[in-house]
């Protein structure tokens, strides 16, 4: 019987591949970038998920605080007609 493995992802990837690259290249002594940049591709796709995140959370936030601001000048508009 075959497996199917079509859901499953195995390897390092290829920022796994960019970093081992650029931590290479700093230790040979052909970049002389901070760790901190030779290191951005493990932490770079975090901090932009996060920031996506963040950015959703704020566009969440403001669409609820719209929707009460217009529910309440229907309510006193129609207070007004009444």
């Amino acid at each position: 019987m075959a497996q199917d493995n079509s859901g499953t992802s195995s390897g390092i990837g290829f920022f796994g591949l960019l970093c081992i690259l650029f931590i290479g290249l700093k230790l040979t002594g052909y970049i002389e970038w901070s760790w901190l940049w030779v290191l951005a591709p493990i932490w770079g796709p975090v901090a932009i998920g996060l920031f996506l995140m963040a950015i959703g959370a704020l566009g969440l936030l403001w669409s609820r605080h719209a929707d009460r601001e217009r529910r309440r000048i229907r309510e006193r508009r129609s207070g007004r007609s009444a």
